[in-house]
């Protein structure tokens, strides 16, 4: 572009009246300068195609192009075209306009009102009210043609405001938009909005819903539905993944109890209970606390009275209402000692771990009937403990203690199933927590699962007649080192 021109600093150049601009805008074309990309709009880029250009510069250039327009229906809630380049505008009149990527459709219908927010010069956008009411009305089209996002990725989004502020701000939506409703013409919109929000709040028939997020919640089972797209992937990559059945090697007595007794001394280790070996055998042994340790004693005592009891691990959920039953009956033996962590009941406050927020108290019951879903339908004993031991630690429903009661609940499922179960040791604890982190925040599976895998092969190895065989293999299996210093290996059979 040449200097000291009137659009040396533009990327796109609308077309003017003044015939001054227009000569020049002219001659820049003729030299080559400048290029038209559509009718009224040109670009000193002579490089980018006009496609991103438009993409790039949509608000500003929707704004210049159709002065006091309005963002509304669909596009005041996705802030973006639709997957074949619709965006909608109301305006004075009705027209369908192309443009390089974008198909600009102008709907005929009120304009601005207050409340409405500017986005760009010449545009603003329907206020929140506005745009859920804009988003009931007809629409003779569907999918991305319509100007309407679907009913029930509205509910979804109704839910969502409840579930991050509480029913309070649904109810300031409601008299918003009643307040707005007449000066607009959407007297059924609001009505037919009020019976949305009065069934998703259960004060109305849940008839009118249609996403299935809205009608849990209706039905007093609200759930987390990004938690639940996250147990899918979780599902779909296990039930396409096969696994070597490990049969349970400790079966008399005694392997039986030493084997538990590692298996609660590492899964507390993970969670920060260090003991030494000798002082852990020692609690076990004589079941009582260490002088100056009592919690943190009574934390391996109750995680070793589950897991070396034969029938409790042989208790397996068969429906949703008996896996409440079981973590809670459970949680309420593995944390007994500490009162203040309300053991056996769910949380009543929001858990979390560094960036990660855990299940939100309310949902906590939702979201486990919804994940038994995808456990019941797998049918592998090692894909369903290590869905088990996800679901738990993701939703982490109690105050304290999920993390080892994700464990039980994992080995619970391989033990009554007649499989080797599983330990955590601590030169693989690193191992354990990074998985899981990159499954809950990056949606990776796959690393998770391998993790686990290994981790039962591994486990799989730790069998003997006696407590001192078991521990000589975990020595020779680096299982105590200390992750930066050794690495896991898994014994030859």
């Amino acid at each position: 572009m040449e200097k000291n021109t009137p659009f040396a600093d533009q990327e796109l150049i609308l077309g003017s009246s003044d015939p001054k601009i227009s000569r020049e805008i002219k001659r820049l074309v003729d030299k080559g300068r400048l290029r038209k990309i559509a009718p009224r709009i040109y670009t000193a880029d002579l490089i980018t195609s006009p496609e991103v250009l438009v993409r790039r510069h949509l608000f500003a250039l929707l704004g210049k192009l159709y002065p006091d327009s309005l963002l509304s229906h669909r596009s005041a809630l996705e802030f973006q075209p639709t997957s074949t380049g619709q965006i909608f505008l109301s305006y004075g009149y009705t027209k369908r306009i192309k443009l390089p990527g974008v198909t600009v459709r102008l709907l005929q219908g009120p304009g601005p009102v207050e409340g409405d927010h500017t986005i760009a010069p010449g545009l603003r956008v329907s206020q929140r009210e506005r745009a859920i009411l804009e988003n009931l009305s007809i629409s003779r089209q569907s999918g991305p043609e319509s100007k309407n996002v679907a009913r029930s990725y509205l509910e979804q989004r109704l839910d969502q405001i409840v579930r991050i502020h509480g029913e309070e701000e649904l109810y300031q939506i409601r008299d918003r938009a009643r307040q707005i409703a007449d000066s607009l013409g959407m007297t059924r919109e609001y009505r037919l909005l009020d019976k949305i929000i009065g069934a998703i709040l259960s004060t109305h028939s849940s008839k009118v819903l249609s996403s299935s997020v809205a009608i849990a919640r209706a039905a007093g089972h609200p759930y987390d539905p990004d938690r639940l797209n996250l147990f899918e992937i979780l599902f779909r990559e296990l039930k396409q993944s096969d696994f070597e059945r490990r049969p349970e090697k400790n079966t008399s007595n005694e392997s039986f109890e030493a084997f538990a007794f590692y298996e609660s001394y590492f899964s507390n280790y993970i969670e920060g209970t260090i003991f030494e070996l000798d002082e852990a055998k020692t609690i076990i042994e004589t079941q009582q606390a260490l002088p100056n340790r009592n919690l943190d004693s009574h934390d391996i005592l109750g995680t070793y009275r589950l897991v070396s009891n034969r029938v409790e691990m042989n208790r397996i959920p068969r429906s949703p209402s008996e896996l409440t039953e079981i973590i809670q009956s459970r949680h309420a033996i593995l944390l007994g000692a500490r009162r203040e962590v309300n053991p056996g009941m769910f949380k009543d406050v929001i858990n979390r771990a560094g960036q990660t927020v855990f299940v939100l108290p309310e949902l906590v019951r939702g979201t486990l009937m919804k994940g038994y879903d995808l456990y019941a339908a797998l049918e592998d004993p090692l894909s369903r403990a290590m869905f088990m031991m996800f679901l738990i630690s993701e939703v982490h429903p109690f105050l304290d203690g999920n993390g080892r009661l994700a464990r039980i609940m994992m080995n619970a499922e391989l033990f009554s199933a007649q499989q080797s179960k599983i330990i955590i040791p601590t030169v693989y604890r690193d191992d354990y927590l990074l998985t899981l982190r990159r499954l809950t925040r990056k949606n990776e599976p796959i690393p998770y699962i391998k993790m686990l895998a290994r981790a039962h092969h591994f486990s799989s190895t730790i069998h003997g007649a006696s407590s001192d065989i078991i521990q000589d293999k975990l020595e020779r299996s680096h299982a105590f080192g200390d992750s930066h210093d050794a690495r896991l290996r898994i014994l030859e059979e």
